[in-house]
């Protein structure tokens, strides 16, 4: 049986920085994957530039049953720093709105600098390798893997969530920390487009592929970013976002021209341009497409001369107030992240290990700590990695 100090299981984003930095301190490191490739979701994500990071990272925008929780891992290892490692790499990056920050070319760089980083700090790379049963022995841990049993003196378990399951994504990490006992946080798909029933498909399905600006709620939470209708019903970033936050049975609401007073608009448009028609007034506002929905949903057919105050203030609400009940969302299959996870009540949230099962750590996306969309996720294995390859 090969023996290490440190084993991780997962070869992401969480996995590989924390195995980085465990061998760093010249611990004899294993990472061990099922995937033929490391880092997968980092070369997918960014639309293949890697939205590596955020600039705004601040507690409120992780989603936890504790969210402060991730604050000392955060405010120990920041953007900044995760930065100063991509500068040193000579990797080119930009800002992109609400402090997204992206790669200028593509996002395999930061898949090969951490493979160079764990390559220099002496990290063995196992893929392509099944994982099975951990168990808890004499002076540390046996893992079951493809390649025989392992033995170490730590396991990080950085195995990720259900998202994305075609790259293979699994259920396993949550399988290891039950099988020690730590309570887990009912998992769901987070940042995914959500669906609707057949009778709103109905009128959604012509508006396919109509995008713009528009603030989306769901209670007292909200997001002013891009809004796409699909023939499922509704993405882009604003859904993404209020996607975790969204339950079943809950309404969202729509703002399609967020900051604007739409009934001013349209009483000013009454009064210059009176026969005119109403689609021709929002499309000011609007995309064409939608403004000829809002029109014959509002069931107006003559020109806006003919259309009353009431009427005018029925279709600002129309636009401004549009209140829509999801049937559920697209599920893992296009979650870009797993809320929930193994819950962070058992864990030490500046080390990331489990606090009753020393040696046994945590990291990443399997932890119940979920970023909002724009770097923030990356940035949480950032820096739980780094948290756990301190002590591990």
């Amino acid at each position: 049986m090969q023996r290490f100090d440190v084993i991780v299981l997962g070869a992401g984003a969480a996995g590989m920085f924390a195995a980085i930095e465990a061998g760093r301190r010249g611990r004899r490191v294993l990472v061990v994957d099922h995937a033929k490739a490391a880092g997968e979701k980092i070369r997918i994500s960014g639309g293949g530039r890697c939205n590596f990071t955020n600039l705004g990272i601040a507690p409120e925008r992780f989603i936890s049953r504790n969210p402060r929780f991730a604050l000392s891992a955060l405010k120990r290892y920041t953007a900044r720093d995760f930065v100063a490692r991509v500068d040193a790499a000579g990797i080119g990056w930009h800002e992109k709105t609400l402090g997204q920050l992206f790669c200028d070319g593509s996002a395999t760089q930061i898949v090969q600098m951490l493979l160079r980083d764990m390559a220099a700090a002496g990290v063995e790379l196992w893929l392509g390798c099944t994982l099975g049963e951990v168990r808890r022995e004499a002076g540390g841990f046996s893992v079951e893997t493809g390649r025989g049993l392992v033995a170490g003196g730590a396991v990080i378990v950085a195995t990720g969530g259900k998202s994305i399951p075609k790259m293979g994504a699994t259920g396993y990490g949550y399988q290891v920390a039950g099988a020690f006992g730590l309570p887990l946080v009912e998992t769901r798909p987070a940042l995914v487009p959500l669906t609707f029933a057949a009778q709103e498909l109905e009128w959604m399905a012509p508006l396919a592929g109509v995008s713009g600006q528009a603030r989306v709620s769901c209670g007292k939470t909200g997001f002013d970013e891009a809004v796409l209708f699909t023939h499922r019903g509704l993405s882009g970033p604003a859904v993404l976002q209020i996607s975790s936050y969204w339950r079943e049975g809950e309404a969202v609401m729509l703002d399609l021209a967020p900051g604007v007073d739409v009934g001013a608009v349209l009483r000013a448009e009454k009064q210059a341009a009176g026969r005119a028609m109403l689609r021709t007034a929002l499309g000011k506002l609007l995309p064409e497409r939608l403004a000829r929905h809002v029109e014959a949903a509002a069931g107006v057919t003559g020109p806006m001369a003919e259309m009353g105050r009431a009427k005018l203030d029925e279709v600002a609400a129309m636009v401004q107030r549009w209140s829509l009940v999801p049937v559920g969302s697209e599920g893992y299959r296009t979650a870009e992240v797993t809320l929930g996870g193994v819950d962070t009540d058992a864990l030490d949230g500046r080390t990331m290990e489990a606090k009753g099962v020393p040696g046994l750590y945590f990291v990443g996306e399997v932890v119940d700590v979920t970023g909002w969309l724009g770097g923030y996720n990356f940035q949480w294995a950032w820096s739980s990695g780094w948290a756990a390859g301190q002590v591990a």
